[in-house]
Parts: C-alpha cells; sequence; structure tokens
C-alpha cells in the first residue's frame, strides 16, 4: 500500500512546488525585469498621488474632458473585478435603445460636433474596461472641450494629435488615444501656450 502512495505523494508534493511556488515566482520576476509598469498596473499619478491606470478607462461626465467609451461593467463602471462585455447581440432592443439614449446625451452635449457620433462613444469593449479611443473620436469632443476650457480649438486639435499613438510596431491595431494622459495634459494646457509632449 504505501508502495503506491508514496510515488502519488512525491508527486503532488513536486507539482504543488513547481505550479504553486517556482512558476509564480518565475511570472513576477519576469514580469517585474521586462515589463515592470504594467506589472505594476501601469499607475499614472500626479503629484504623488495615483490618478488612475493607463490600461484602464475611468468614468467621466464632466464637459471639460474627453470621455472615453461606455464601459459595460456592473454596478460600477471601469470595475477591474467586473471586466467583461454586455453580451448583448446587435439585434438586441435593449442595446439599441442603450446605443440611441448614448448617442442623443453625446449629441446634447456637443452641439458643435459634425458627422455621426463615433461608434466607440456609444459601443462598450468586450472587456468594459478600454482607456482608449480613436483620435477621430477624440477629435470630434474636441470642440466642447475647447469651449468649456477657455482653449482654442486649433490648441486643443494639438494636444489630440501629440497624443496619438500609433499601431504597435507600425501594424498591429489602429492609432489611439489614452484618454486618461489626453486629459492629464488638458489640465496643464494654457491658452495659446503648446503643451511639452515630453512631459
Amino acid at each position: 500500500m504505501y508502495s503506491l502512495i508514496r510515488p502519488a505523494l512525491t508527486l503532488f508534493v513536486l507539482l504543488s512546488a513547481i505550479t504553486g511556488i517556482i512558476y509564480p515566482l518565475a511570472t513576477f520576476a519576469i514580469a517585474q525585469v521586462g515589463f515592470p509598469a504594467q506589472a505594476n498596473g501601469s499607475i499614472v499619478t500626479r503629484g504623488g498621488q495615483p490618478v488612475g491606470s493607463r490600461l484602464i478607462g475611468q468614468a467621466s461626465d464632466a464637459p471639460g474632458l474627453f470621455q472615453g467609451r461606455p464601459s459595460a461593467t456592473s454596478p460600477t463602471p471601469y470595475d477591474g473585478m467586473a471586466s467583461g462585455g454586455d453580451n448583448l447581440g446587435p439585434s438586441n432592443p435593449v442595446l439599441a435603445a442603450a446605443v440611441a439614449q448614448r448617442a442623443a446625451r453625446l449629441r446634447a452635449a456637443n452641439p458643435e460636433a459634425s458627422g455621426a457620433v463615433p461608434v466607440e462613444l456609444v459601443l462598450a469593449s468586450a472587456s468594459g474596461l478600454d482607456p482608449d479611443i480613436s483620435p477621430r473620436a477624440a477629435l470630434w469632443q474636441a470642440p466642447r472641450v475647447a469651449r468649456v476650457r477657455g482653449l482654442p480649438l486649433a490648441q486643443v486639435r494639438g494636444l489630440v494629435a501629440r497624443h496619438t499613438q500609433p499601431p504597435v510596431l507600425g501594424l498591429l491595431g489602429e492609432p489611439r488615444v489614452n484618454v486618461l494622459a489626453l486629459n492629464l495634459a488638458l489640465d496643464d494646457a494654457r491658452p495659446g501656450v503648446e503643451d511639452n509632449p515630453r512631459r
């Protein structure tokens, strides 16, 4: 009997050590060395205080800020512990009503905007946490932000251009704007004074 139990216990202890101790520690060490910012949440600080993460969107309806994609996490928007989409199909009337309501609200808040409301401003991402929008979605909101902030529209558009990130390796994905980074740069903007893109 012991001859049967001993190999099973040995294997159990060995696999527990590999999968429960060695592998997690190795993964942690590689992440801290190779990707320290991402491994620690890509936290953005202002004045020594954390103001958000570059990886997770933030809810904001303030008229003087750029707005990101809607969040499908519930009950709190952009909740990293509840990441996921709303799982509503394109023919679902609940989704259609939500999109119509979001579009109407955005239209009312952005009367100067021209063209259709950019699709990512009315549809949540699959994770519900997307921190980025397209340059088109940012530029669509630029007239409202410029008016509320008392900034020249050209200056606000320049901020969007300077905070537009290209596709990864020039090939993967689409150009994007991190909403948190753009709003923080906007807080530093003064009329007629160009921001420092290296800040």
